[in-house]
């Protein structure tokens, strides 16, 4: 699914027109990035949350060659599914 997918069923589901599907998707998913861009977190109940993880700084090596290289400390934004969501997909896929 895009995010022209999405627009579309939200219309469709709501019975707005697409212009007003598209400002509420839109809005939807800057609101989301804003709060990360903060370093919030962000949940949504029976769906899932994000959050950004610290990984720590290491020494790694160069595949081609094995030399070490320094890996940087960095965040990664992370997704857990709800643990509804999580039943539903298992359901579905056995």
């Amino acid at each position: 699914m895009i995010k022209a997918d999405l627009v579309t069923r939200v219309s469709e589901e709501l019975n707005l027109p697409k212009k007003k599907a598209k400002e509420g998707v839109d809005t939807f998913f800057r609101t989301i990035k804003e709060a990360l861009l903060k370093g919030d977190r962000v949940e949504i109940r029976g769906f899932g949350s994000w959050q950004w993880r610290k990984r720590k700084g290491r020494i790694g090596r160069n595949p081609k060659t094995g030399t070490a290289v320094k890996v940087p400390a960095k965040k990664i934004l992370y997704f857990k599914p709800s643990k509804l969501l999580k039943e539903l997909l298992n359901k579905k896929i056995i």
